[in-house]
């Protein structure tokens, strides 16, 4: 599991990991950096306690590398971007490359989405907000790296309702949606 940050939620869903670990008969890999390590360690602090309560979840957190890594044979490339001034890491995977709660991305890490076919990235609403792109903002990104898919996601209400909204859209340009699948 790889976790962009550690907001409540992006990670509130962690205690039902215990389902997996059930049929799997195993801990969970969970990827994150150190400093959303040290929230979920708070935040689920039973799951990390000396005495380990019967069904907990089993978790074993791994710290994301600066560099690209592999798990279970994916390449991936952590791409940091900021959510006003928290930290937050993005992924790419080939060809593909998803990025949620930010309003930066610095241009070295630019350089690591170049040349990706998807990038979904998120567009919370048209007016300007502390931490989060705007629709236009995620827009001139997806321009500027040239991505011919781009998939808009955290969207709140204030951004219309879907139907008005992907009318007016540019070409390559859609909102993302709950069982939405992509092939890459």
């Amino acid at each position: 599991m790889l976790i962009t940050h550690s907001h409540k939620d992006h990670i509130a869903g962690m205690d039902d990991i215990r389902a997996f670990n059930y049929f799997q008969n195993r801990p969970i890999d969970i990827y994150a950096s150190d400093f959303s390590q040290n929230v979920i360690i708070r935040e689920f602090s039973y799951a990390f306690a000396d005495f380990k309560y019967p069904g907990i979840p089993e978790i074993n957190l791994r710290t994301i590398p600066d560099d690209p890594f592999s798990i279970n044979g994916l390449h991936i490339t952590p791409i940091n971007v900021m959510h006003h001034k928290m930290p937050v890491t993005g992924f790419r995977f080939g060809d593909f490359t998803y990025i949620t709660d930010a309003n930066y991305i610095a241009p070295e890490e630019k350089e690591k989405i170049k040349g990706s076919k998807i990038l979904v990235l998120n567009a919370l609403r048209h007016e300007k907000h502390i931490s989060h792109f705007t629709l236009n903002e995620a827009i001139e990104i997806g321009r500027e790296l040239e991505i011919p898919q781009l998939y808009l996601t955290h969207i709140s209400h204030q951004l219309g309702l879907h139907d008005e909204v992907a009318k007016s859209l540019p070409d390559g340009v859609a909102l993302a949606y709950d069982g939405l699948h992509i092939e890459i």
